[in-house]
């Protein structure tokens, strides 16, 4: 997988694509949140949200990748759509620096919104 495609996997809740390409020492920064250290620490975490997701309908309403080669950006704003009828949007952007084609480093800013934003066809 290219660095991108490993970007856009782990964006897409496709965490099991991306665990091959995970630095033995990878450090997640969740900014406002916490840091997880080590590949085990990112597992589990994202273990703990794809079972949170069961039955969970996500469909991803924007995905924009920048990439830069050993950094890779993913801008992606995520609709969920919860079995008890409840519905969420989560925006989020992951910016992946990469070490020897695995990701070293992941820093990930996210944030639930009210509605959806605007785009450049609402003006």
């Amino acid at each position: 997988m290219s660095n991108r495609e490993i970007a856009e996997a782990f964006s897409g809740h496709r965490f099991a694509d991306a665990y091959p390409h995970l630095a033995p020492d990878v450090r997640w920064v969740l900014v406002g949140a916490e840091v997880l250290q080590g590949a085990d620490a990112v597992r589990q975490a994202c273990d703990g949200t794809t079972e949170a997701l069961v039955g969970t309908t996500t469909t991803f309403v924007r995905s924009v990748t920048a990439d830069g080669g050993d950094v890779v950006a993913v801008d992606v704003v995520g609709r969920y759509d919860a079995p008890d009828g409840t519905t969420s949007l989560v925006s989020s952007c992951d910016v992946y620096e990469f070490r020897d084609g695995a990701v070293a480093t992941l820093t990930s800013y996210t944030v639930e919104l009210d509605a959806l934003p605007p785009t450049a066809d609402d003006g």
